[in-house]
């Protein structure tokens, strides 16, 4: 694997640390800006919309740069959006903030994954994708621990200080060690033309509304661990960060084995993953107040859940193309799982107890299994899958590699 894959995953580590930190920091936020709890909780909220509507716009606004500029410049974009967070004087500069933070992030995460399927073969780009998402795991296992130790000690500013010289240190290693990639046709109208074309494919969206189902399914339970561990299975405050760090490194291994087994077998991943995790998540919430139970069935959520990611990003890419548009509305329709999942289950935990975001992830689950069928209604099965899975089925990156004779980026 290029050590540049390596790289693009320290910009999203950087990116994710940004996200989620605001949650380890809510109580000192809010007396810093003047504001209540539930107005610091937006700050994640609007993140994520910037995240979900910004990002692609931004990445077309970006198709006519060549990859390693382009990953500069929104390094760059990153950057001036911590350093407004760490120095917002009022809450609606923190707003300003979080939505220029979220559009870059996002228009990074589709790069990011379009650079990493560039530098590896076709053959690799499951594993390749995973190592970019590790970046992802390891921020969530480490750098929003780390981002609120730093808050908490000295204050939560220096949380977006650290936060921006981490970018920094992203983006300076990006310069010495990615290379740089032609994109053939880049300056040429017709490039977008051609990558808003694979659009109009049915599959690609199917595989999109799948994404957004199975990250919905994972974020609607894992948005109240921490509330249904410590109300429900009876462990106290002490305890629940370190069994969130074990969850954290349970998605580590995860996606590291869905990154090796996503080329081979892509939709086959899929499908077992969606099924293990509609059933932890209900053997979750019928044994909640088990706490042996309880933990063991959030490791396996862990194993199976976001660790989905390279399985879904390389079926996004052989049912469209590679490039960064495509990439970056996959990861827009993935935020949107995260807002689903979370905002649905805190109503309906509102309503009816925090085990019922645990059955509403099982739910979502069970619906992205059903958006298999229409697929298993065209194949027959939807398990038994050829090695070469994509190029027999003219959904593979061999098949819409070319446009009018020429190859599309990535």
């Amino acid at each position: 694997m290029p050590r540049a894959v390596h790289v693009l995953a320290l910009g999203i580590f950087a990116m994710v640390t940004s996200e989620f930190v605001v949650a380890g920091l809510m109580p000192q936020m809010a007396q810093g800006l003047d504001a209540t709890i539930p107005e610091i909780g937006y700050l994640i909220t609007v993140f994520a919309v910037a995240m979900a509507v910004g990002g692609p716009l931004l990445t077309v606004a970006l198709m006519r740069l060549q990859p390693k500029p382009a990953l500069l410049l929104l390094f760059s974009v990153f950057l001036v959006g911590n350093l407004l967070a760490a120095t917002a004087p009022t809450y609606g500069v923190m707003v300003a903030a979080r939505v220029i933070t979220g559009i870059a992030s996002q228009a990074y995460f589709g790069l990011a994954v379009s650079v990493a399927s560039a530098l590896s073969s076709e053959k690799a780009r499951g594993r390749a994708i995973a190592v970019v998402m590790n970046g992802l795991m390891l921020g969530t296992l480490l750098g929003l621990p780390m981002a609120t130790f730093i808050g908490g000690r000295a204050g939560w500013r220096a949380a977006f200080w650290a936060i921006a010289v981490l970018t920094v240190i992203a983006a300076a290693v990006t310069l010495a060690l990615v290379p740089r990639l032609d994109r053939p046709g880049s300056t040429n109208a017709g490039t977008f033309r051609d990558d808003v074309r694979v659009f109009q494919a049915p599959r690609l969206w199917l595989a999109l509304l799948t994404s957004t189902l199975v990250i919905g399914a994972t974020f609607s339970a894992f948005s109240y661990f921490n509330p249904i561990l410590t109300e429900v299975s009876g462990f106290d405050e002490a305890t629940v960060p370190v069994l969130l760090i074990a969850y954290g490194a349970a998605t580590v291994i995860g996606n590291n084995v869905v990154g090796r087994l996503a080329d081979r077998w892509t939709i086959s991943v899929q499908v077992a993953g969606l099924a293990l995790n509609a059933l932890f998540l209900a053997g979750f919430a019928l044994t909640a107040d088990i706490g042996t139970a309880a933990v063991l069935l959030m490791m396996g959520i862990g194993l199976v859940g976001v660790t989905m990611n390279p399985a879904m990003a390389t079926r996004v890419q052989r049912t469209g193309n590679a490039g960064p548009l495509v990439n970056t509305v996959h990861s827009s329709f993935i935020t949107l799982g995260i807002i689903i999942g979370s905002s649905a289950g805190g109503a309906l935990a509102g309503h009816f107890g925090l085990r019922a975001p645990l059955w509403l992830g099982a739910a979502l689950a069970t619906l992205g299994l059903l958006s298999f069928l229409p697929r298993t209604a065209r194949r027959g099965s939807v398990l038994v899958l050829p090695p070469a899975y994509g190029e027999h089925e003219g959904e593979g990156l061999s098949s819409r590699a070319t446009t009018s004779g020429r190859r599309t980026p990535g």
